[in-house]
């Protein structure tokens, strides 16, 4: 027993559990130099990202694409402004016909036209309220019949023109701007939903991230589909920090291939294997790592027939190790349909999940599968090279499962001591 103790705590002092490794030949910065993680993505899916104009960028404030993603009040502001300009200087340009004709003197007036034989510019005109309600008519086509140009001022049949073309063009652009404001994606992307927390959970003994979305409209996404990045701060072999190094995450809906049966809400998922960027993550990384897992759901409205994408984000301290998302539907036998409880939409359930890492999970089943095998030989032969992630780990406890596996049965014989003795170089 004296040597057996020895033995185990040779292997225990001389083994190191927590090595820094990245197969992809990047490394994580230490924590000490790491800047502190801010979002990238908010949860509501705005890009946390500001962008500075320049002085010509703000003054070009009557853009199409700026008034559609404007607010309705910005954009009805900038609307009437922009008519009660054209109307004034329309009439400005009316009264300086009518004036320059001389249809404002006296004997030229509207009352005594007919007396006179005096010929106007534009009928019914007496100053410059004259001159504005012609101008509002001639821009919107009203036409109540008593103002209304001649042929006397070739002026005035240019300017009578030019003011139907400007204000037919001005009503269109006004109608296509409120009609892309009303079917926006943005207001369609509203009603997905994303679960508030992520979760970290065991599935078909493979660790498994995942979170829940759904839509709350009953018209649904058309050709869905999912997407989540992995960002975080990463240094290249040549010392080169990378700020917001992306890697993207593949997803999973159960055995969905091609695309997404959305009518519901559904659990995706991504799993944690080797090529994974979470593959050394383990639970106490969830306190002091600094990456962000971003995820992003596309596909094309049923009711409008245009593209809407919805984001969110997941910070370390939002993921759950160990829990599970909770069933939301539910058989209604009065109505004999399915209803989805959204009021469970965040709701989870802990679940029996191992405190290690994927790739500490996939080594001690390798090292299960030796000692089986070596416990058949004669020839005791382990590999126990350790690939673990830079966050602390439970170590008494997987240092412990090792020793177990090296002697498990509690009855080893002095032969097998000594051939684990010389394996460990102890003579």
């Amino acid at each position: 027993m004296e040597e057996k103790t020895e033995l185990r705590q040779h292997l225990l002092k001389n083994h190191s559990f927590c090595q820094s490794y990245d197969p992809k030949g990047f490394q994580r910065v230490p924590s000490h130099i790491r800047k502190p993680r801010h979002r990238i993505v908010l949860k509501n899916g705005n890009c946390n990202i500001h962008r500075p104009t320049s002085r010509r960028q703000r003054l070009t404030f009557l853009q199409f694409t700026k008034l559609v993603d404007s607010s309705w009040t910005f954009t009805i502001f900038i609307f009437l402004n922009t008519l009660l300009l054209s109307w004034l200087l329309f009439a400005v340009i009316w009264w300086l016909i009518c004036y320059t004709h001389g249809d404002f003197e006296q004997d030229h007036l509207p009352p005594v036209q007919k007396q006179n034989g005096f010929v106007p510019c534009v009928y019914d005109i007496h100053g410059f309220a004259s001159c504005l309600l012609f101008s509002i008519e001639t821009q919107h086509t009203v036409g109540y019949g008593i103002k209304a140009t001649t042929d006397e001022c070739p002026e005035a049949i240019f300017v009578n023109a030019l003011q139907c073309i400007i204000g037919f063009t001005m009503q269109g652009i006004m109608a296509v701007i409120i009609f892309s404001k009303m079917t926006l994606p943005r207001l369609r992307s509203q009603t997905l939903l994303f679960s508030k927390k992520a979760v970290i959970y065991p599935r078909n003994n493979k660790l498994c991230f995942a979170f829940r979305m759904g839509d709350m409209r009953k018209n649904h996404i058309i050709d869905a589909k999912v997407r989540a990045f992995y960002v975080r701060s990463t240094r290249t072999v040549e010392g080169r920090v990378l700020d917001h190094h992306q890697v993207e995450l593949p997803l999973k809906v159960d055995g969905c291939k091609t695309g997404l049966f959305f009518n519901w809400p559904l659990v995706v998922w991504h799993k944690i294997d080797r090529n994974s960027p979470l593959y050394y993550l383990v639970p106490s990384d969830l306190h002091q790592d600094r990456f962000e897992i971003v995820v992003l759901l596309e596909g094309t409205s049923q009711s409008t027939g245009q593209m809407t994408q919805a984001k969110t984000s997941f910070l370390p301290r939002e993921v759950l190790w160990g829990h599970k998302f909770q069933s939301l539907l539910n058989f209604n036998y009065d109505r004999r349909e399915f209803e989805a409880d959204f009021s469970k939409f965040d709701e989870v359930l802990p679940i029996s999940t191992p405190l290690c890492s994927a790739a500490y999970i996939d080594e001690y089943t390798q090292m299960q599968v030796k000692s089986v095998s070596s416990s058949r030989s004669s020839t005791l032969h382990l590999d126990f090279t350790p690939r673990h992630s830079l966050g602390e780990i439970n170590v008494a406890k997987l240092r412990e499962n090792i020793i177990n596996i090296c002697h498990s049965s509690g009855n080893e014989s002095d032969s097998d001591i000594e051939k684990t003795r010389a394996w460990l170089n102890l003579k």
